[in-house]
């Protein structure tokens, strides 16, 4: 990338030096060309008053020549009454040269053009006289056009100079913003806000949090993976183990019941498992699209208390459903997902004899559900991570409560597909509420 920044740099400055040398040349030239026609002007108007004779002295014929001058008179129907550069009788008839014709017709006239006479560009200035004939004096391009490549040779050396000064300045201007890009490549943490310049300061902020966020998804993946593989070995081998005793024939008839029993309830709490990582991975799938409609969370949330009323009577916890018939745009699916967990959860970590409030409300132009129970509670330290996947506050007690660690961070990803917002307030020894805004 260094190479083609400082190639793009260089012809860009390249262009422009060649660009503004070829205008200043031209300038010149036109400057030039312009002030050799005011010299020419002059001339004509020293020259007019002169007798011809004057001009016709070798002496002054040699002058004429070495100053690259050249005198015509044309008389009023064209023809060439005297020429310091030839022999008028040779010459053709001049009405129609354009400066001749402009000077008949304007008083003066100028022209440039290749002279046959004298096998150079040559500058033509033509003056009427008050006898209706034309004079018309010329200078050689010889002059101009020596001064001329003196002027584009020290051009071209000057624009040499400024292209190399501009390589090796691209040079040092392309180390310089590439710098901490490349610093970038060694060290992350070494890069801080004095070392970079204004203008790249948000491109480094926007890859050094990228690079975090790609660190922290791959820790999270490896843990991920971890805790999946330690979730599902658990009662997979208990099933195993259990399933080795009743085939060997060493377990009686009572030890076979209770057996068949644990295997049943790990194979449960494998498919339970399986369920939630198919779910997470549902809800991580970008390119999944989930249907919305209008659903009532009142009559969900119904629906959820009902299904969990066996499980919630089990260790005798009341279920209670507040508040009111509110309607949200949401997948019903996920929406039966969410009460499930979140009601679950709330019965699994209650105390004996505890309660479960769930209302559904408006609140200034929101839906607000809220679940809250009078269970243990969530400490401070452990109410950040909560909502992780396989994160427990107290593994050996939640394994024994049945949880498989995945249910809030479920929770969470539906509430992020609804674009909700959560929140959780809990007190240990006090209970816990989630309260969820919908719009």
């Amino acid at each position: 990338m260094k190479r083609k920044i400082n190639i793009q740099f260089v012809a860009v400055s390249s262009f422009a030096v060649v660009i503004t040398a070829l205008m200043s040349i031209l300038l010149f030239y036109n400057i030039l060309k312009n002030q050799v026609f005011d010299d020419i002007e002059a001339y004509a108007h020293v020259i007019q008053p002169l007798d011809l004779k004057f001009w016709e002295q070798e002496e002054n014929l040699q002058r004429l020549k070495m100053d690259g001058l050249r005198i015509t008179l044309i008389a009023a129907d064209g023809r060439v009454e005297y020429d310091s550069s030839a022999d008028k009788g040779q010459m053709d008839n001049h009405r129609e040269r354009p400066e001749i014709r402009s000077a008949m017709e304007r008083g003066e006239g100028r022209d440039i053009r290749w002279s046959a006479t004298s096998s150079l560009h040559t500058l033509y200035y033509a003056q009427q006289l008050k006898n209706g004939a034309v004079l018309r004096v010329g200078k050689d391009s010889e002059n101009i056009f020596r001064i001329f490549l003196h002027m584009l040779g020290l051009v071209t050396v000057l624009s040499i100079v400024i292209v190399l000064l501009c390589a090796g300045l691209s040079h040092l201007l392309t180390r310089r913003l590439l710098w901490p890009i490349e610093k970038l490549t060694s060290s992350l943490e070494e890069m801080n806000q004095e070392t970079v310049y204004d203008e790249i300061a948000p491109f480094i902020q926007t890859i050094r949090e990228q690079h975090i966020n790609i660190l922290n998804s791959a820790k999270m993946r490896q843990e991920f993976t971890a805790n999946v593989s330690h979730e599902l070995k658990t009662p997979l081998t208990a099933i195993a183990g259990y399933a080795e005793l009743i085939s060997s024939g060493i377990a009686d008839d009572k030890d076979t019941k209770r057996f068949a029993g644990e295997i049943h309830a790990s194979s449960d709490r494998l498919l339970s498992l399986i369920n939630d990582i198919l779910k997470l991975s549902e809800l991580d799938d970008l390119d999944q699209e989930f249907e919305f409609e209008q659903v009532d969370l009142y009559q969900i949330a119904q629906g959820c208390l009902d299904m969990l009323d066996i499980q919630a009577a089990n260790q005798e916890i009341t279920l209670r459903l507040c508040g009111q018939s509110c309607c949200v745009m949401a997948n019903r699916s996920l929406m039966d997902e969410l009460l499930y967990n979140l009601c679950s959860n709330a019965i699994r970590y209650n105390n004996q004899g505890g309660m479960v409030i769930v209302t559904v409300e408006p609140e200034e132009g929101k839906t607000v559900l809220s679940v809250k129970d009078t269970g243990i509670g969530i400490s401070k330290e452990h109410q950040e991570r909560i909502f992780e996947r396989f994160y427990r506050v107290d593994k050996s007690r939640s394994k024994q409560r049945g949880g498989t660690g995945l249910g809030l961070a479920i929770v969470k990803h539906i509430v992020a597909q609804h674009n909700a917002e959560l929140r959780l307030y809990s007190e240990p020894g006090k209970g816990t509420e989630i309260r969820i805004w919908f719009l």
